[in-house]
């Protein structure tokens, strides 16, 4: 079986990069290509939410995107939220809140979150449920990753008011 790969061109977290794929490849498999692990495959059905990127600010199940999907795109991960060394309100929320236990599934929760925050900077519970309901989190951290994402709202107003 032959097979056969292809130059991508894509901004991967701010930074322009390129990358020789199979066109096989899902978007997981790409990103360890770049040492990136935040993303992973757990269910392999977009079922979990633990591959979670985001792509030109969507977001998408990495286990399922095929690779050569973000050729021209922007792709954010959960490595990439941080500013120059500092960690995004929302990262810093899950930290304060306990929104984790094992961690295998945060990242997901917190680019999910990020895309909730940008379409609706002050959810209710309801809304918070439904949009992170793709996500699962096998350790049942839910009440504290509820109190993170108001946390997280509550921090990104501040700092647009300052």
């Amino acid at each position: 079986m032959t097979v056969t790969t292809r130059k991508i061109n894509f901004s991967l977290n701010g930074e322009p990069v390129a990358a020789d794929i199979g066109n096989h490849q899902n978007v997981v498999e790409l990103l360890n290509k770049f040492d990136l692990c935040g993303a992973r495959e757990s269910c392999g059905q977009g079922l979990c939410g633990c591959c979670t990127v985001l792509v030109d600010g969507v977001a998408v199940s990495g286990c399922l995107q095929l690779a050569a999907m973000v050729d021209g795109k922007n792709v954010c991960t959960v490595e990439g939220l941080d500013q120059s060394g500092q960690l995004d309100p929302i990262q810093q929320a899950f930290i304060e809140s306990g929104a984790f236990q094992c961690g295998f599934c945060t990242p997901g929760f917190v680019l999910m979150t990020k895309q909730l925050l940008d379409r609706h900077p002050d959810p209710d519970d309801e809304q918070i449920r439904s949009f992170l309901s793709g996500n699962l989190c096998r350790c049942a951290a839910y009440p504290e990753i509820l109190k993170a994402v108001h946390l997280a709202s509550q921090r990104r107003k501040s700092a647009v008011a300052a």
